[in-house]
């Protein structure tokens, strides 16, 4: 059901069952799948995809331009999973030139109160942002990553899966797999364990990256020095094989104690 006080441009294309409120803004070139839930106030612009049962809450603003001073009018696009919820007053920005011209947002996340989203991100699956959580430009998040309420992450980082992000924590280093992160500026303090025995990990699994996470964070060696312990520990438990994929990939750096 679209309400008559929306304005739906005609070459949006509009899926089976959705419904948008009063008030709301649909503009050209923007895609919404099936079963879509958009609330009033809600402003959409393209070139978006969004897809299938993805509920949207007011006054979230999605796929408008980005905040980067270097933009100047490109194609750029945002593209939308499946499953996710967006709450009231979020921002999600397309991409740039600059990049790959795309922010990309998996399916299955939970976007509370006022998060922002900028241009070029790339969010997994299954994650959580706590409100006012902010991701500057070109963040990658992993899967099942957890973030705290007004907890920000700088331009170009990286968080790995699984990992946990306390509220008010400020990231200007990469957060690799597993690890929880606090303070200003964030450190390590040990791995999720709850969250990964929640999602069925092993006893023996979360022994390894325990073990994994004292090299890299307690040994006093550099990462160079570390990855043949870690590339030992993966042969025999294979979640360890993240943690060096995230590490041979760093390019800036990543959280120390």
């Amino acid at each position: 059901m679209i309400h008559e006080t929306a304005i739906v441009h005609p070459d949006a294309s509009i899926g089976q069952g959705v419904e948008i409120g009063p008030w709301t803004l649909i503009g050209p070139e923007v895609e919404i799948g099936d079963g879509c839930r958009i609330g009033s106030h809600v402003v959409i612009k393209g070139p978006t995809r969004i897809g299938q049962r993805n509920r949207i809450f007011q006054f979230a603003s999605i796929g408008e331009d980005c905040q980067d001073k270097k933009y100047a009018g490109e194609r750029t696009f945002l593209e939308i999973g499946d499953d996710n919820v967006i709450r009231e007053s979020c921002t999600f920005h397309r991409g740039t030139s600059q990049d790959e011209s795309i922010t990309r947002v998996g399916s299955r996340n939970l976007f509370m109160v006022n998060v922002h989203v900028a241009h070029d991100c790339r969010i997994g699956d299954d994650c959580i942002f706590a409100n006012n959580a902010t991701l500057a430009g070109h963040v990658h998040i992993g899967d099942h990553v957890i973030f705290g309420g007004h907890a920000a992450i700088h331009q170009f980082g990286r968080v790995g899966s699984h990992a946990f992000i306390a509220g008010c924590a400020a990231l200007n280093k990469d957060v690799p797999p597993y690890v929880m992160a606090a303070g200003l500026y964030a450190k390590p303090f040990g791995i999720n364990s709850e969250g990964l025995r929640r999602r069925g990990f092993s006893a023996e699994a979360i022994s390894a990256i325990k073990q994994a996470y004292k090299e890299i964070f307690r040994s006093g060696k550099t990462v160079a020095e570390v990855l043949p312990v870690l590339e030992a520990l993966n042969e025999k438990q294979p979640e360890v094989g993240i943690m060096i994929d995230f590490l041979k990939q760093n390019e800036r750096g990543i959280i120390r104690a």
